[in-house]
């Protein structure tokens, strides 16, 4: 049995956690439809009353909540608490449209930094431990949702944010930081400035790595973790539904995110027609929030896709397993009819040997034809080298991800570090087609 923050809770046998679930589900269900119009108006257009619920079966009669229907609801139409009892506020950044807009009660901050604090202690960190938090601070949830669940485990943690990463490495290195959070990208930045400023990651003290924020591949873990020389963990959360510590891979498996189901119930649905779909099978996550006081929401669309897993984990927690997120079902490109998700071309490009972790793909429509040019950067030795080898490692990248994903690209190789880097969300995708 793995150390566990909530030992009671993480291990509880299957039918007690799903009998918790029902409890929670029907008391939200109630408060919501006596105190937010939208879901009253939505559950008596489904015909649908709390009361109707009796199993979790039943949760697929419930309609979905988007994120348009947040923004529609801008900024507090679907807080099901009053103003004076809400501490704290965030919002996403919003670049396509109004932000959505979350409400935090004092019970629902504390309940987060539990779920944090779990989730910290999931990834192998302990009260001991120093934790550099590079998460970005503000309105975006990543930066005090990991400090507060930090504080709660009772570890030191340095409020660093993003950003300022020559000041960043001399932290880590004075203060002897041994847990690092950021985005998986920022982490290999580190790593290039770290390299340029002679700064050498093996003699750190830094043990774990806890990355989240932006879908990456099982290839890119493997680049990270020799590269930073610590055990690279995947987290999952999002602003709408609470932020960082939704979901969390455990070190001892390190193979599905937990996801915890005394707080959240997850389901995958088919995202075409919204049916649900069975253990196993890959479609988009749909959470709700059965123990969220601010804003809970029934039935979120994520947008993200994955599967889950009911079985037993060697770490012995009982939660689901979410498998590692590929994509976004709104982010996934479609050129000529296949799907592409850019996690699938990282992991083709982290496995050829002279390229680095850095590309941008550009999506264009030529003469009614979808076009796709994956750029990506070389290794400095490389890129010095003859036009015929830098053609050779070219061909082999379109070969590579035509035998993989059945599309054709043509590859770009560009000079090292001339691809914009990202202190948060890497911008992976530039789509030129007026679709």
């Amino acid at each position: 049995m793995a150390n566990c923050f909530n030992e009671e809770f993480e291990t509880l046998p299957r039918p007690a956690l799903e009998a918790l679930q029902l409890t929670r589900l029907r008391n939200v269900l109630e408060r919501v439809y006596a105190n937010v119009p939208f879901y009253r108006t939505s559950l008596d257009a489904a015909g649908v009353r709390p009361a109707d619920v009796t199993s979790l079966a039943d949760l697929h009669r419930l309609p979905f909540t988007t994120k348009q229907d947040m923004r529609d609801s801008y900024p507090y139409g679907l807080f099901a608490a009053p103003l004076e009892e809400i501490v704290r506020i965030h919002a996403s950044s919003g670049t396509t449209g109004k932000p959505t807009v979350v409400g935090y009660t004092r019970k629902d901050i504390e309940n987060w930094s539990e779920l944090m604090a779990r989730s910290f202690v999931a990834a192998g960190a302990h009260r001991g431990d120093i934790i550099h938090n590079a998460y970005g601070y503000g309105l975006f949830t990543g930066g005090l949702g990991a400090h507060y669940g930090a504080e709660r485990l009772g570890a030191s943690v340095i409020p660093i944010s993003g950003g300022n990463t020559r000041r960043q490495l001399m932290i880590m290195q004075d203060f002897g930081s041994t847990v690092l959070t950021c985005t998986p990208s920022y982490s290999l930045y580190m790593a290039e400035e770290a390299r340029s400023e002679g700064v050498d990651f093996k003699k750190l003290k830094l043990r774990v790595g806890i990355f989240g924020a932006e879908p990456w591949s099982e290839a890119m873990r493997g680049e990270i973790e020799e590269k930073l020389n610590l055990d690279a963990i995947d987290i999952y959360g999002l602003s709408e539904i609470m932020g960082p510590g939704v979901a969390i891979e455990c070190i001892q498996a390190k193979h599905g995110l937990h996801i915890w189901e005394d707080h959240f119930i997850p389901e995958i649905i088919d995202p075409v027609s919204g049916e649900p779909l069975a253990e196993g099978e890959t479609g988009e996550l749909v959470i709700t929030t059965i123990t969220k006081q601010g804003i809970p929401l029934i039935r979120y669309r994520t947008r993200d896709v994955t599967s889950l897993s009911y079985e037993p984990c060697v770490c012995g927690r009982t939660h689901a397993r979410l498998a590692r997120m590929s994509g976004r079902s709104d982010d996934m490109l479609i050129i000529r009819g296949v799907n592409v998700f850019p996690s699938q071309i990282e992991s083709v490009l982290v496995g050829i040997e002279g390229v680095e972790p850095h590309y941008l793909l550009i999506v264009e429509r030529k003469e009614n034809l979808d076009t796709l040019e994956v750029q990506v950067e070389v290794d400095e030795r490389l890129f010095s080298d003859e036009i015929k080898v830098l053609q050779g490692l070219a061909r082999r990248i379109e070969k590579e991800i035509k035998e993989l994903l059945g599309v054709t690209c043509s590859a770009k190789l560009v000079e090292p570090r001339t691809i914009q880097r990202s202190e948060g969300k890497a911008t992976r995708v530039i789509d030129k087609r007026k679709l």
